[in-house]
């Protein structure tokens, strides 16, 4: 039991001398004089660029929404870093040969045993209100987004994956339809990208119809009804693995499959839009894509049809209607295509 001392007067003589002694017990103490620092205000460019492109989206960009000040566009982040604007031409990949003899075969027998896991077929025969239509324009304002923001193809995939895999699993409103496609490609992103887009860039894009806290609760919904299996075999890996098998079988020199695979990745985006190529396996839409690419670019030495390891009647089903595909969307493919390619391809392919 703590018990109080017993208050004593004390005179005043005796008070300002237990002052002094305090006083002196106290160690010194230097006050910091170490200046603030201010908050740091990001670059402004010099010479802004106008964006390439002849889609709507590059209107978007440039004049963004009431509630965007602009400074998390595409363009004003790739000025900041001081990096090139992300452009339709994008330079052609290098091949990693030695790699594809390590891990290629393993590789692709994993992806190829997992692709049926991960294939929604008629993802909007349970739809009341998401259409054939509606998704197509979903994906044809999605595709001029990822590539403003300067996105692989393999991030545009994994988009389109998850996006037809959730509407397999859950039904959508029709006002939402545009926010799921921005959360998929977020998602898509935080996979692939070492910068993904950030929360108010997407959001920018909606025009402020969507809040913060709605996106990140449907990203939370979406992982949750996918139950966080998000590794999807995509067209952009079985086209890079079509593509070093038939350099490293010497089948084709490398200038021309980099040309086939990059024609071949065009002729891919524009099935992504297209509803009535969701039946198809990636493996098989990609082996597809290659073939149509070689005879395009009139290669001497076509694509082995027999890869994909796919039935004939398939084989042929798909090659008709990407033909018809391309013949219908040439123009569109000549402007998403490097100038070097397009010049080169016929848009009138026979496959005989």
């Amino acid at each position: 039991m703590v018990t109080p001392c017993p208050s004593s007067p004390a005179s005043p003589a005796a008070w300002v001398g237990r002052q002094n002694n305090d006083q002196n017990l106290r160690a010194p103490m230097k006050k910091s004089r170490r200046p603030r620092l201010g908050r740091k205000q990001p670059l402004q460019p010099l010479n802004p660029l106008p964006l390439p492109g002849d889609s709507g989206i590059c209107d978007l960009f440039e004049s963004p929404s009431p509630g965007s000040d602009g400074a998390d566009s595409p363009a004003a982040s790739a000025a900041r870093d001081g990096s090139p604007l992300p452009g339709l031409a994008q330079p052609l990949a290098q091949l990693d040969l030695q790699t594809f003899r390590d891990y290629g075969q393993s590789c692709y027998a994993f992806r190829k045993a997992r692709e049926s896991h991960f294939h929604p077929r008629e993802s909007l025969a349970q739809q009341p209100q998401v259409t054939a239509e509606s998704r197509c324009k979903l994906l044809s304002w999605l595709i001029p987004v990822h590539r403003q923001f300067g996105l692989s193809f393999e991030s545009l995939c994994l988009t389109v994956n998850t996006l037809d895999r959730f509407l397999a699993t859950t039904p959508v409103a029709a006002d939402c339809f545009q926010l799921l496609g921005v959360t998929s490609l977020l998602i898509a992103c935080k996979q692939v990208e070492v910068h993904p887009p950030r929360v108010k860039q997407l959001l920018a894009l909606c025009c402020g119809a969507f809040s913060r806290q709605q996106l990140c609760n449907l990203e939370c919904i979406v992982l949750h009804k996918l139950h966080f299996s998000l590794g999807a075999p995509t067209i952009c890996f079985f086209l890079e693995h079509f593509t070093h098998s038939r350099v490293e079988a010497g089948q084709v020199e490398v200038a021309q499959a980099l040309e086939a695979q990059a024609l071949a990745r065009g002729v891919a985006e524009l099935s992504l839009a297209d509803y009535a190529f969701t039946s198809y396996a990636p493996s098989l839409l990609a082996i597809c894509c290659l073939a149509l690419a070689d005879h395009m670019l009139r290669l001497p030495h076509p694509v082995d049809l027999r890869l994909g390891e796919h039935p004939e009647e398939a084989l042929q089903d798909c090659l008709g209607k990407l033909q018809l595909l391309v013949a219908i969307n040439g123009t569109s493919l000549t402007h998403m295509l490097p100038l070097q390619i397009s010049e080169k391809c016929s848009l009138t392919p026979s496959l005989k």
